[in-house]
Parts: structure tokens; sequence; C-alpha cells
């Protein structure tokens, strides 16, 4: 079987439908067809089925999938060691990192993979950890976060490994009321109104999370995705937050912690499979273990 056309198979995976595949090729929807009908042949069994209007993997199609993430994994090692050997960079790499985790790590990461010869390209992408799949088509590495009561991603075609945890902390005006208190309930808080992020993303999750554990529903007023906008709300009086305890804070901004729960997002890095045993993306999950390290 073709490398190339185990690549638009796997593109297809990723991307769902013909006519993605085709513009993430730089092909034409009938090439992709085309391609793909030849690999059915080359693999002796058919690979894809009619979903209505689209076409979906049969099991065959998953199985090889699957081959195609090693096969094209072994081929990208491959490449990276031939360049070693000409005296090139150890590889280009790109990473999708959602924006406040950006913030805290990506210098970090940045210099310490270059010191090695590593060159990351770096690309911020605000989407929740379910979305991690469809990044990887387009990203060599992902880090994403989730609520650390949500379960972590499960597919056979991703790797997840766990980087680090960040508490959560409510976050309120110097003079607000509690301001000056270390720690606050959150069924202290049941007249306020809150600013919080859009559904399905980590801080709202562990908002939603505290809220079954306590009984306590909050108001929230404003869901802003940007943090930076958030401060300016909780600021101008306008509610409160849940904020990452490594986000930093405006002056007039004070934070507690929430009393009597574990609040927290934890950070994971995501990949292929195989992807690890390339040196230049091996370099960079290093690089963000110990910009991590440093952090806490």
């Amino acid at each position: 079987m073709d490398a190339e056309r185990l690549r638009v198979l796997r593109e297809l995976a990723d991307r769902g439908t013909v006519a993605a595949t085709a513009a993430a090729l730089s092909l034409t929807p009938s090439a992709v067809s085309q391609q793909l009908k030849i690999l059915a042949r080359e693999a002796g069994v058919p690979l894809l089925e009619p979903d209505g209007r689209r076409l979906r993997l049969t099991d065959a199609g998953h199985a090889l999938v699957l081959r195609a993430d090693d096969v094209l994994a072994a081929l990208d090692r491959a490449a990276a060691e031939m360049a070693s050997y000409a005296g090139s960079p150890r590889g280009r790499v790109r990473v999708a990192l959602f924006p406040s985790g950006a913030a805290l790590l990506l210098p970090g990461v940045i210099a310490r993979a270059a010191a090695g010869g590593t060159i990351v390209d770096a690309t911020d992408v605000d989407e929740p950890a379910a979305a991690v799949p469809h990044l990887l088509a387009d990203f060599d590495v992902v880090l994403t976060h989730r609520d650390e009561r949500a379960p972590t991603l499960v597919s056979p075609r991703v790797r997840i490994e766990t980087l680090m945890r960040e508490p959560i902390d409510l976050v309120m005006p110097s003079d607000h009321p509690y301001a000056g208190r270390s720690s606050v309930a959150l069924d202290e808080l049941a007249d306020e109104s809150w600013i919080s992020v859009r559904g399905g993303f980590p801080v709202d999750d562990v908002l939603e999370s505290v809220a079954a554990a306590t009984g306590v529903r909050p108001r929230v007023v404003q869901r802003i995705n940007d943090f930076r906008v958030i401060e300016e709300l909780v600021l101008a009086g306008h509610g409160v937050a849940l904020m990452p305890r490594h986000v930093s804070l405006q002056r007039g901004l004070v934070s507690a912690r929430l009393a009597g729960v574990r609040a927290a997002r934890t950070y994971e890095l995501a990949t292929r499979p195989a992807a690890a045993q390339r040196p230049a993306v091996a370099a960079v999950l290093a690089a963000f273990r110990a910009t991590a390290a440093a952090v806490a």
C-alpha cells in the first residue's frame, strides 16, 4: 500500500469529509476519491461505506487508519534522523495551546526546545478537550485542559500525558466584603453575580462541579472566554469569578480559595501514539515537562 494514499485515508478519518480532506492536502475532491478507491483495491477489502450523502470508515478502514498512524510516524522519524545527519535543526514541531496555558508555559517551552535545536510553531486554540482528535490533524502536540473531576479523553489514536494541576481560586475586587479572607465557602456567595467562561471549558466545569457538590447554584450573568476581559468585569463590580491560580491578576483584584472543595484544572499533552518517538516531538514534550515543573 502506498504511504501517500495511507495519508489520504488518515486525513479523511481526521476531517470527516472528502471536501475537507481535499482542502487539507491541496487536492481536488475527485483526486481524493480516486486515491481512496485505489487504496481499497490495494487493501483488498472495502474501507469506506455510504452514510447518507457522506462516507464513513468501515471496521477495516478504522483498523487501517491505526496502522497508517504507525507507518506515517515511522516515516517522520526516518526524515528527522536523516535531517540530523545533514546538520539541520532536529525538527519543527507544530503545537496548539489554550491561551492561558500558552501565557504560562510557552515562553519556557520555546526556549528549552530551541536550546536543543528544535523549533516550535505555536498557535493559540480556544477549544474544549473534546476537540483534541480533530486538532491532531493539524498539530503534532496539543496542550489542553479539563476540570480535574472530568474523565480524560480515551482514544486509540490519541496519547494523553498529564502535565500539571492548577488550582482554581475565587477572584473579587479588593473592596469586596470577603477580600481580606484566605478562603470563602460557596454558600456565602449565593447572592453574588458570577462572570464565567462558556460552557464546556474547564473553569465553568469547575464552577458546575462545585455547585453540584455544595447545592448552591451560582447566578452567571456573563460568559467570556478571555480572562483579561473577565478581570475587567470583576474590577468594575459586575460580579465575582473563578480564575486559574497562575493567571496574573490586575491591581485592584484579590483572590481566595474556595473552602471545603477541591477546585482545579488539569493540563494534558496530547499527541499521536507514535509521535513521541520523533526526536523533535520528544524534545518539545520534555520542554513542557521541565517548564511545568519550574512553575509548580
